[in-house]
């Protein structure tokens, strides 16, 4: 009896040393519903702009989680691509964006090019932005495919091995379709260009 009645005295000091823990855990996640926030360059140019209905940050990690966010990249002050996701995450120091679920990046253009992918990469200290998994490019004339694209500064889009190209007709349904290896998409020519790896085989389809 005596070993029960120590334990309901001390119980108490028990749990009031645990729950000061708990709070400093919870103080480690903020929670950000409807997150509008704009990344700047050091010159003091917008780079992008970053919504989502529901997002946290982990201030030990330095990282935001978003859900369903909407990415808007701009180029001399307007929106050149705008992509969204399932999910993503923004950490090193705002500097390396990825996401992941349903990705979708459209272009700004009249064909309104438009890339999906399974994940997206970008680190801005690099040119590229890299797309992995069931990749599919689509607008008004054509459909490419491949398991992983490149998009640089340049506007030309890199699709990797295996490549299956696919040209519209006038009803907007498959004309016909080519195999490849390595294909490259010009968004201002609009011109794909093909080469194998050995450099021997070059062809190039203009619209």
């Amino acid at each position: 009896m005596k070993n029960i009645y120590r334990l309901i005295i001390f119980l108490p000091f028990l749990i009031l040393g645990c729950a000061p823990n708990v709070v400093e855990q919870n103080k480690v996640i903020q929670k950000i519903d409807s997150l509008d926030m704009n990344i700047f360059s050091d010159g003091g140019e917008k780079i992008y702009s970053i919504t989502s209905p529901n997002s946290s940050y982990n201030k030990s990690e330095l990282k935001f989680e978003l859900k369903n966010p909407t990415i808007n990249i701009f180029k001399e002050k307007k929106t050149k691509y705008i992509i969204s996701s399932d999910k993503s995450t923004l950490s090193n120091n705002n500097k390396l964006l990825k996401l992941k679920g349903n990705v979708k990046l459209k272009t700004l253009e009249q064909n309104e090019d438009i890339l999906y992918a399974d994940n997206f990469l970008w680190n801005l200290e690099e040119t590229n932005y890299i797309l992995e998994g069931n990749i599919r490019f689509e607008n008004q004339n054509i459909i490419l495919n491949s398991g992983k694209a490149k998009l640089s500064s340049n506007d030309i889009i890199e699709f990797f091995n295996p490549v299956v190209y696919i040209i519209k007709d006038e009803n907007n349904e498959n004309k016909y379709e080519i195999n490849s290896e390595n294909a490259f998409y010009n968004l201002q020519t609009e011109s794909v260009s093909f080469k194998a790896k050995n450099n021997r085989v070059k062809s190039t389809i203009y619209f």
